[in-house]
């Protein structure tokens, strides 16, 4: 194990303070310091130095200025919404000067394209809503107007669904996740409603019930991606983002886990190391060293040792 940290602590600041805080007994202290170095170094400095004046990156909200929307959809995570996601997931401090000069243009000037409303006034997709309001409540923005929606489109089966707005229709684990991890840090960041906590919970069990990665009626796997270990998610769900939730959403632990947790145990290399082994596919404004699909990630395994100490904890 202590190869495998000095490994990961070789790695970007944003990878470094996260191993300091959960794989190691160091000092809240030096893990401050560690934390202090993303805004001003590694990929948090570059993705920072990336904003335009106007608040956005690569000129877009959703999707970078130089989309052609005429021609067939396809992802790009260069744009406002999953630079600011990354940000957040990089654990830049929301007290430091750079994250407070860059949420206040977001805050001020960028809108979404689908409805012409500021930012963190959210738009109608519960992915993309459920992400805002992750972003929202980490920098302590007030995002209140995204939480009221997502609360609105959840589904009659616990879940959310991005491409079908009739609440009647099944939810998608991609979609639940997202609005699931919103929820829960919206409640940390601004208190816990009734109505919050039971859509909060009803979610939950929408993937408990399915064991983190089989459909409820049938007992398969609708897709073997999800089972696959991806960094960083972005708007997709797998099963190591969703024990990475639980991890924080039910410290007791869940036995309905538990054989996503032996799935994600069983990937582990003799090293120590864990694999990138989805990569999603779009442009991106810069690489992550080391991150790249089949190969060992610093990010998935960190992701994955944190949530085998939670399990295996007494």
């Amino acid at each position: 194990m202590d190869d495998v940290v000095d490994y990961l602590l070789s790695g970007d600041p944003a990878i470094r303070w996260q191993v300091l805080q959960d794989l190691t007994d160091a000092s809240p202290d030096d893990v401050a310091a560690e934390r202090a170095r993303v805004a001003t170094e590694g990929w948090g400095a570059r993705l920072l130095s990336e904003q335009g004046p106007d608040g956005q990156w690569d000129g877009g909200t959703y999707r970078p200025g130089w989309v052609d929307e005429s021609r067939p959809f396809f992802d790009a995570w260069t744009a406002t919404h999953f630079s600011l996601q990354s940000l957040a997931e990089y654990g830049l401090d929301p007290a430091s000067p750079q994250a407070q000069h860059a949420l206040a243009l977001v805050r001020d000037n960028v809108r979404w394209e689908y409805n012409g409303e500021l930012y963190f006034q959210g738009e109608a997709e519960p992915c993309i809503n459920g992400i805002a309001l992750t972003t929202g409540a980490y920098f302590a923005q007030e995002a209140a107007p995204i939480a009221r929606t997502v609360l609105a489109t959840q589904h009659h089966d616990g879940g959310w669904n991005c491409w079908d707005d009739d609440a009647a229709a099944p939810g998608s684990f991609h979609s639940t996740i997202c609005a699931l991890e919103g929820l829960r840090a919206w409640e940390s960041r601004a208190g816990a409603t009734d109505e919050m906590t039971a859509a909060r919970l009803r979610g939950e069990e929408f993937l408990l019930e399915r064991g983190l990665f089989r459909r409820k009626s049938t007992g398969e796997i609708p897709d073997l991606r999800i089972t696959l270990t991806s960094s960083p998610v972005r708007w997709f769900y797998d099963i190591l983002r969703a024990l990475e939730y639980f991890r924080l959403a039910r410290l007791e632990r869940d036995e309905r886990c538990a054989e996503a947790v032996e799935l994600l145990r069983a990937k582990r290399l003799d090293n120590g190391l864990f694999r990138l082994e989805n990569n999603h596919e779009g442009p991106t404004l810069f690489d992550l060293e080391g991150e790249h699909d089949g190969f060992p990630s610093r990010w998935v395994t960190l992701r994955a040792l944190r949530v085998l100490r939670w399990w295996d904890a007494p």
